[in-house]
């Protein structure tokens, strides 16, 4: 599960073959033991929790990245390999 960014201690990850359990297009982000799986195309959260400032700053990294993200995703489900997306400034 490659990490494919890292802002204000949140870990955004992708997961190689991740379109089972999520048909939607998704990124994991990690906070301390917090999860959630957040759909790329609305910001959805799908499964998990973040604390809501933390999540709100996901979403609006995923808007901002969200081409990148969808790029990711297609090579993601096809196990290829995933490039990093920039952080959160």
């Amino acid at each position: 599960m490659p990490t494919i960014s890292m802002f204000y201690g949140i870990l955004i990850l992708m997961y190689f073959y991740d379109n089972k359990k999520h048909t939607r297009p998704h990124i994991h982000a990690e906070y301390g033991d917090e999860v959630a799986s957040i759909a790329i195309d609305d910001g959805d959260v799908l499964s998990g929790s973040l604390p809501p400032s933390k999540m709100k700053l996901v979403q609006a990294w995923i808007e901002i990245h969200k081409e990148d993200l969808i790029a990711n995703w297609k090579l993601a489900v096809a196990g290829e390999p995933v490039f990093k997306i920039d952080p959160l400034k």
